[in-house]
């Protein structure tokens, strides 16, 4: 049969600014990831605009982006870059010649060396030098913008910067990991605050992190229960604010105590005959029982902001976005407002502490010489997200 999504269904891929651009003056330069790389050269986005425009354009008619907030932005309160304005208005144009629908995100992970070093979001106080600068941002480029995200997945931001200490900035203590939320959660309200004085029409969210946790054994139980309780209810109850409910789904995560993953224990889930990628366990449903957990609890729309599969078997991602849009065509069939899917990525990136050997891309993009080839996957994921009918067995 033939899936035909809503004419105004919101089909797109997603990229960070920080995953894509060369590293510049942000407290993850020069992090040096699981693979062995550093975070510095990433995949020169920044001087492949136009070429990267058409790409994005071919691949979807919606586009989930950020921009470097160092590169805007050399001091606390300062005025923008001119150079860096100048630039991203190219790419912007660019894509608005191309007619991609932008989604916008106000903070995905990153903060500028200046701001780390003021105390970063641990400082209540700190809240204003970054409400300033989406306030120069959407005065600069909102009327490119059609959808607002502010925080990017604020629940990993924190369980990782604070709880197990892998991202910036490396401490394990749980109490300040609580005390950043609770800032990132007021800065979000006043942050929508200030984007709908202004553009009171654009739709504004936020994009939580979501997966399944789930136990292995008797003593993996209550390591998923805290982790699902930490990471599906109490951080999102911090981001209520919002006229959608966006979330990003991956995988389901066993515990035995321990997570049982690609990444630390490959060996266990492998043994476990259960399907896997590069990272975790593939588990579909998961998609659909998280996308009902929140529409029962939030009763907002839906936009899934992030999802995608990380492997170098393009079969399996072909697969995955067959399995996954199949889930979502039911639900929104069933009446649950879904507005939107935006794979991840739009083209290969550095993945964060992992390093860029872990591949999302629909675009496979070389380290070395930053080529980008499209994938079988990019021609079946343009085919759907540009309503030609997805058809499933």
């Amino acid at each position: 049969m033939a899936l035909v999504f809503p004419q105004d269904f919101l089909f797109g891929t997603s990229t960070s600014a920080y995953q894509v651009e060369t590293a510049l003056d942000h407290d993850w330069l020069g992090v040096q990831s699981r693979d062995g790389h550093r975070f510095e050269d990433t995949t020169q986005h920044e001087l492949r605009f136009d070429e990267d425009a058409d790409l994005i354009a071919r691949l979807a008619p919606a586009y989930r982006m950020s921009l470097m907030w160092s590169k805007l932005q050399k001091a606390p309160l300062a005025a923008f870059d001119k150079q860096a304005v100048m630039e991203y208005h190219k790419l912007l144009q660019a894509l608005r010649e191309r007619k991609v629908n932008i989604m916008m995100v106000l903070h995905h992970f990153t903060n500028p060396t200046w701001y780390s070093a003021a105390g970063g979001w641990e400082k209540e106080a700190n809240i204003a030098l970054w409400l300033d600068f989406v306030e120069k941002l959407v005065v600069e480029f909102g009327h490119y913008v059609s959808h607002w995200n502010t925080f990017n997945e604020p629940n990993v931001y924190a369980s990782f910067g604070w709880g197990i200490g892998q991202f910036p900035p490396f401490k394990k203590n749980f109490i300040t990991a609580i005390r950043v939320v609770k800032n990132m959660g007021k800065a979000h309200d006043q942050a929508y605050a200030i984007i709908k004085a202004r553009y009171p029409q654009h739709p504004v969210g936020i994009s939580h992190n979501t997966a399944v946790f789930a136990a292995d054994n008797l003593v993996g139980k209550l390591p998923a229960k805290l982790l699902d309780y930490w990471f599906m209810e109490f951080v999102p109850k911090h981001f209520q604010q919002v006229d959608f409910f966006g979330m990003s789904y991956y995988a389901r995560i066993n515990h035995d105590p321990l997570p049982v993953t690609m990444v630390t224990t490959p060996d266990k889930l492998i043994k476990s005959g259960r399907d896997y990628d590069d990272m975790w366990e593939y588990y579909p449903e998961g998609l659909r029982e998280n996308i009902l957990r929140y529409w029962q609890q939030y009763k907002k729309p839906i936009i899934i902001t992030e999802n995608g599969i990380c492997t170098t078997d393009d079969r399996k991602r072909e697969k995955a976005i067959v399995d996954y849009l199949s889930i979502v065509h039911h639900l929104i069939q069933e009446g649950i407002p879904i507005h939107g899917y935006y794979y991840w990525s739009t083209w290969d990136n550095f993945e964060w502490a992992l390093g860029p050997t872990y591949k999302f891309g629909l675009y496979d993009c070389d380290w070395l010489t930053k080529k980008r080839t499209a994938r079988p996957s990019a021609r079946l994921y343009a085919s759907i997200a540009h309503r030609q009918p997805l058809e499933t067995v």
